[in-house]
């Protein structure tokens, strides 16, 4: 399923995004020269995987007859010292970009639901493409 997004900068650093049925903005932060009118760039993927792993542990439950009380998803960004990353390949140096999630997730479960449900947190499609990396190909078109 092909997806596309339109950006436009309206200004500064303002931008309005669409897909052509829904329209949101992006800024940057009033400390970086933006007008704070919206989510910054990262924000914005943050709350793209926080929506897909909310979206995706909702249809889990729904498909198995599972009684969700809530879900809270909650995505962290930061650039770490490859040194600091227990999970990190040997090989690693330099920065790195780092995201932490914390997944909170109320109802009653067994035992095996609460395993399986835990194992599809992380299974949202948005999480495994960013996981497993993306290619781009880019066309710059300066006129």
């Amino acid at each position: 399923m092909a997806t596309t997004i339109t950006a436009d900068l309206v200004g500064g650093t303002n931008v309005n995004i669409t897909n052509g049925r829904h329209v949101w903005v992006a800024d940057e932060p009033t400390e970086l020269s933006g007008t704070d009118l919206g989510p910054n760039p990262y924000e914005l993927l943050l709350g793209s995987v926080a929506a897909c792993t909310a979206i995706t542990i909702s249809f889990y439950a729904k498909r198995k007859g599972i009684v969700l009380d809530s879900v809270s998803v909650e995505y962290s960004y930061d650039r770490i010292h490859a040194d600091d990353c227990a999970d990190c390949e040997d090989d690693a140096a330099g920065m790195l970009d780092h995201v932490t999630s914390q997944v909170y997730i109320e109802g009653t479960f067994t035992d095996d639901q609460r395993k399986r449900i835990g194992d599809i947190a992380k299974r949202c499609p948005v999480h495994r493409t960013l996981a497993s990396g993306i290619h781009f190909s880019d066309n710059v078109h300066v006129g």
